[in-house]
């Protein structure tokens, strides 16, 4: 039976070979008697599915040596509240508002350190990003956090700041969950990078942070001891007990990006020349349409996650229901925006970008 295509911006759909795998491993892994959700996080086994994953994550995102990977709780929001409990040194720290999720981790920063917004985009309804030239970033910030993927209003930077030609000596801090592992990171302008396994990498519960040693070790006294990153660090992510299901099957997906192929690229050149494809073949049908409507910036689109209206928005209801008879799924923007969104992560074949454009141009003929 062919599956259908999930569109959902998260909990979002993972590759079919890697549930199949888990779905095969669920009662033995390799002939250990146990499913990986029964075993000790200290034993053998599970170490090594952890090692490996580990490994295969640094490779696959290319991360100096000098970085830190830590495997926790908590997700985007719960980081919110932990990077500035952990590298804030309760000072100031600056945001570049783009949508609902920097919206989030600078009300949340505040709680923690003196929050400040260096720029916002929010006059233009988060459809552009502010030109870098213009922030007003703090001489004396601990950091400068961004989104660097905006899953609600589908703005993605498509080049990370360079905060050090913009005369700002301090840390750059991305939330990237909703995009890592579809593109390269450029680490000489990243000192913490976090994400939310549930949209790319794997299920809910896992949450990913890649963070530069030197931030380490400089918690705030009311940081609680699970959520430090020193003694995160310390002890191999596993000071409290890791979400060990969630590791192993991100460590699957990892495995899975690292062998795909597009000509002659291969892993994460792979997928994001895939990628591309399948966002640029959507947006140019929604340009091309007068019946949809995608209102970002065309510099500030995300590969990711595209929003879009229709021109008559009485239609909604039939536009998914019809959808949801096709097999294409989850296609509801979000309830703060409204309208459509689909999301095209890594696990979403070409073939299911051209199924929705066919239904994209079938409704709109019928609608006529």
């Amino acid at each position: 039976m062919k599956r259908p295509f999930n569109f959902s911006a998260g909990p979002a759909a993972l590759p079919e070979e890697v549930l199949q795998t888990a779905a095969a491993e669920m009662l033995d892994w390799h002939g250990s008697g146990m499913s990986v959700m029964e075993m000790s996080h200290r034993g053998a086994e599970f170490l090594s599915i952890y090692e490996k994953a580990e490994r295969d994550l640094r490779t696959l995102l290319a991360v100096p040596a000098h970085f830190k990977i830590l495997f926790m709780q908590g997700g985007g929001i719960g980081e919110n509240a932990i990077v500035p409990l952990n590298i804030s040194r309760g000072g100031v720290v600056d945001f570049v508002l783009t949508g609902g999720w920097t919206q989030k981790s600078f009300k949340e920063a505040g709680k923690y350190a003196a929050a400040r917004v260096a720029a916002s985009a929010e006059a233009s309804g988060f459809t552009e990003i502010p030109d870098p030239a213009s922030w007003q970033i703090s001489p004396d910030a601990a950091y400068l956090h961004i989104c660097s993927n905006e899953t609600i209003h589908g703005i993605e930077y498509q080049q990370l700041p360079d905060l050090k030609a913009l005369g700002a000596d301090i840390p750059l801090v991305i939330d990237c969950s909703s995009h890592i592992a579809s593109r390269p990171i450029d680490w000489s302008r990243v000192a913490l990078a976090f994400a939310g396994a549930q949209k790319n990498l794997g299920p809910a519960g896992l949450t990913i942070v890649i963070v530069r040693e030197d931030l380490i070790g400089h918690a705030l006294p009311i940081c609680p001891s699970a959520f430090n990153y020193e003694l995160v660090a310390k002890n191999q992510s596993m000071y409290n007990t890791p979400p060990t299901w969630g590791i192993y099957v991100a460590g699957l997906v990892f495995d899975w990006v690292l062998r795909q192929r597009d000509g002659d690229l291969q892993g994460l050149a792979a997928v994001e020349a895939r990628n591309i494809r399948k966002a640029e073949k959507l947006y140019a049908f929604l340009d091309a349409s007068s019946f949809y409507n995608n209102k970002v910036a065309p510099a500030a689109r995300s590969r990711m996650n595209v929003p879009f209206f229709l021109a008559d928005e009485s239609r909604n209801a039939d536009f998914l229901a019809g959808a949801k008879a096709r097999g294409l799924l989850q296609l509801k923007g979000h309830k703060s925006v409204g309208g459509m969104r689909a999301s095209l992560y890594n696990a979403m074949p070409e073939a299911g970008v051209d199924a929705l454009i066919d239904y994209l141009r079938e409704f709109e003929k019928t609608a006529a």
